[in-house]
């Protein structure tokens, strides 16, 4: 990220810009920067305005006491006004749970378009989130940054072998760096259920985009978000899982963003 903007309670937020044409703000997920658009980003940059961030307490931004949702919607509108006042908004997992909270907040966004985000609409969803807040919570005010990314890799459903692999992994200590935005993602996604009133609300179009490899609540959930929406537009990517592969991607959003 080699652009900076300072948003409105004085966080520094860390930015690139690529492409020409209209611009789309990409919003990362879950334990994820900036970085982890670039795939998706150079694919996209024939055609639009390219604007990947780092999320306040993520990578190269930074992060201001105490946190509020809130707090991270002035972050998209202080990026918005940088590339010129208007954009899309494209958010993966977690991320499309703010990129539509921004722009149920009024912020000046023409269209927005999200990958599976995870509202727990399974049988027993509202239990574990409710069970997953709180051992969150406690991990992290305990300082134990490990058991709080357990705890979230217990949440996607990995299986415990791999969680511990993944402790001897090099990349455990990037992800227990970044562990207190877990509960940022926590609060984003509220109570875990489907925002439908606010969903409401939104007067843009929204395409809510699922894969077909992965598990059927997910495809349900992505499902509810696009029915709630007044202008809603749902979409399946066969063959496709979380990991969505952006070759796949980018030309679904391309359409989608170049609609009037």
């Amino acid at each position: 990220m080699d652009k900076q903007i300072i948003s409105r309670d004085g966080t520094r937020i860390a930015y690139a810009r690529s492409g020409r044409g209209p611009a789309v703000v990409l919003v990362s997920g879950t334990m994820s920067t900036g970085a982890t658009m670039a795939p998706l980003a150079a694919r996209l940059a024939g055609r639009f305005t390219v604007v990947p961030y780092d999320r306040r307490g993520r990578g190269g931004s930074g992060d201001t006491a105490p946190y509020a949702v809130a707090r991270e919607v002035e972050d998209l509108a202080a990026l918005i006004e940088a590339v010129g006042g208007d954009a899309a908004l494209y958010g993966m997992s977690s991320g499309g749970a703010l990129a539509l909270e921004a722009a149920a907040s009024g912020l000046p966004v023409r269209q927005v378009a999200v990958y599976e985000p995870p509202f727990a609409v399974y049988e027993g969803g509202a239990e574990e989130r409710a069970a997953y807040t709180r051992n969150l919570t406690e991990a992290l005010a305990r300082g134990h940054r490990g058991d709080a990314v357990e705890h979230f890799l217990r949440l996607t459903g990995l299986a415990e072998e791999m969680i511990r692999g993944a402790r001897q992994s090099p990349m455990w200590a990037d992800m227990e760096a970044i562990a207190p935005t877990l509960a940022y993602d926590d609060a984003v996604m509220g109570d875990g259920a489907v925002p439908r009133e606010r969903l409401a609300a939104l007067t843009v179009p929204v395409l809510a985009v699922a894969g077909g490899a992965g598990p059927a609540w997910v495809r349900e959930a992505t499902r509810a978000v696009a029915d709630a929406a007044p202008q809603g537009t749902y979409r399946t990517l066969e063959g496709q899982t979380h990991r969505v592969d952006p070759d796949v991607l980018a030309p679904v959003l391309a359409e989608f963003f170049h609609q009037k």
